[in-house]
């Protein structure tokens, strides 16, 4: 199976077990009933991404030396990530993400907010530098304290090494109550690598879209609201009224890239220079 093909069916998977009619009493029952390849990759992000595996990974992407390229640019590097397992079949990466930003833009969001939306899954670039589909995607978490179970497949954590470190295992772990966001570390993932490429020229509320849209067990299920902070309450509702256009914005007819991309290189400049670091 294709990598595409592999992030593609996690994204099925998050789409479906966060359905707004599904209650939450039934998760359990949608995720024993999940397809062999989407348990695997939890049972392996869950016991491999501990909290020196998150900052590892921050230190060495978010100084941002692997290239420059603008963001027009780094779609079309992401649309080298094909299915080869049946590459004729799926919509291009390019047309993927104009789906979240085409239906942000029919509901009258504000331009910033259809800009995040086309570029908010940028960050899957990694699969490209060759970093494995379990460090790209996944539900994010706090690392340094206990695991929420809140998170999908919490049982799988008894394989991290972090299991075993008595600090981490406490309800607060290495952080204080009401720190921020912003002071705790996240599991690694596309969501962190691609926020701290823009951090400079998006606004606040777009920037905790790109970062904490995979962090479904904090807006999606409340957890860890005691290491919130003001700012934190304050930016919360923008992602979750950004969630549903991530998860459920897929159309019929595919976006035609080649008619859509004047609109979009506009948009692009108003707010990036040519190009950025990455």
């Amino acid at each position: 199976m294709g990598t595409a093909h592999k992030l593609e069916q996690w994204d099925d998977f998050v789409g479906e077990r966060y359905d707004p009619n599904r209650k939450a009493e039934d998760f359990r029952k949608f995720d024993d009933s999940a397809p062999a390849g989407v348990r695997e990759f939890y049972r392996e992000n869950h016991a491999k991404q501990t909290r020196e595996f998150a900052r590892k990974m921050r230190e060495k992407y978010g100084a941002r030396t692997r290239a420059e390229m603008g963001i027009w640019e780094a779609c079309e590097y992401l649309n080298t990530l094909v299915d080869e397992s049946d590459p004729d079949t799926d919509l291009s990466q390019i047309q993927h993400l104009m789906q979240t930003s085409e239906a942000i833009r029919r509901d009258g969001h504000p331009r910033w907010m259809i800009l995040t939306g086309f570029l908010h899954d940028l960050g899957k670039t990694l699969c490209l530098y060759g970093e494995p589909q379990w460090a790209v995607v996944g539900d994010t978490f706090p690392v340094g304290c206990a695991w929420s179970n809140k998170i999908v497949f919490p049982e799988f954590f008894s394989a991290n090494p972090d299991a075993a470190v008595p600090e981490y295992q406490t309800r607060l772990g290495v952080y204080e109550e009401g720190c921020g966001l912003e002071n705790v570390d996240l599991s690694w993932g596309h969501d962190e690598y691609l926020y701290h490429v823009v951090k400079d020229y998006l606004p606040e509320e777009g920037l905790y879209m790109i970062r904490y849209h995979s962090f479904y067990p904090w807006h999606r299920e409340g957890a860890y609201s005691y290491l919130m902070n003001d700012k934190d309450r304050r930016m919360l509702p923008w992602v979750q009224k950004f969630n549903p256009y991530d998860l459920y914005s897929k159309s019929a007819a595919p976006p035609d890239v080649a008619e859509l991309r004047p609109y979009y290189e506009e948009l692009i400049g108003e707010f990036f220079p040519a190009k950025i670091r990455w």
